[in-house]
């Protein structure tokens, strides 16, 4: 047999490009309240809790009350993404690329979407009438567990922030979601009975087929922060709670670049902010992940 004959070989490759294991767009964009901006600051009024005054007598004065106001700022920053692809490329790969880019792109944005919300809600918040005031979350009133938390998630934690967001009379009928990652799911389906009826759903929302317990949305996210000695900050909230400024939703460019020897550039941009519009409206659930 010719030693040559590995010449003839045929070099196989695949008719697609295959995108690595990543999070494919934003998951907390459907879960709270979007505002669309003109500028780079937008501010967000509030009314408070006002007081009835009871009458005492006929002909009374009419009561005066100072209903009480508040104010939130929301600013916006500028995300891009760009990368080019020669023509020489696509011939190498035998493919066009252009299009898998523009997924990788997209899907970045959606990811950096998900950090701008996530950072909002447990974050500093901006108040006053420019902005110049702050409002955190409270270690008590405002959390579950302790950043030195060693448990995981558990239904009384869940059955703890619930209580939280009743107590501060946040309206039921508005939509109420979680953000946990998926130790979280694990620590639940391990704290059940076999024969409770928590078991049963946990075991659905594992599987899917559902995504709601105990009235919280369950929305899947490895993007909350993990400390050093491994506590995980979740966070419950109302959807009116947490708002989205959008000065310019994602877009795209692709096109090509004529300074670039024609190579067509791929293109993603985008301008948002985000906000916690109210302490109450937000819980934060410190969960152990110490590996077993």
């Amino acid at each position: 047999m010719s030693s040559q004959i590995t010449t003839g070989f045929v070099q196989q490759y695949s008719a697609n490009v295959q995108m690595l294991s990543q999070q494919m767009g934003s998951r907390l964009r459907d879960a709270v309240r979007i505002e669309n901006v003109i500028g780079k600051n937008a501010f967000i009024d509030q009314i408070g809790v006002a007081t009835a005054q009871l009458r005492t007598s006929r002909n009374a004065d009419t009561p005066q009350i100072d209903t009480p106001h508040g104010r939130r700022r929301l600013s916006l920053a500028d995300y891009e993404y760009a990368d080019l692809i020669d023509d020489q490329d696509k011939v190498r790969m035998l493919v066009d690329p252009t299009s898998s880019y523009a997924q990788a792109a997209a899907a970045a944005m959606g990811r950096a979407m998900d950090d701008v919300i996530i950072a909002a809600a447990t974050g500093t918040a901006s108040t006053g009438e420019t902005g110049s005031g702050s409002a955190t979350l409270d270690a008590t009133a405002n959390s579950v567990g302790s950043a030195s938390s060693n448990d995981g998630l558990t239904v009384a934690k869940l059955t703890e922030a619930k209580r939280k967001l009743d107590l501060a009379d946040v309206d039921p009928s508005i939509p109420r979601y979680i953000a946990v990652g998926p130790k979280q799911i694990e620590d639940l389906l391990g704290t059940t009975q076999v024969t409770s009826s928590d078991f049963n759903t946990v075991k659905a929302l594992v599987s899917g087929d559902v995504d709601t317990f105990m009235g919280f949305r369950f929305v899947m996210s490895n993007r909350l922060a993990v400390s050093a000695t491994d506590v995980r900050t979740c966070f419950v909230w109302a959807e009116d709670g947490l708002t989205l400024g959008m000065g310019k939703d994602i877009s795209a460019r692709i096109d090509e670049r004529a300074d670039k020897g024609y190579a067509t550039q791929v293109y993603y941009c985008m301008s948002i902010g985000a906000v916690r519009m109210e302490e109450n409206k937000v819980c934060q659930i410190f969960c152990d992940e110490t590996p077993d």
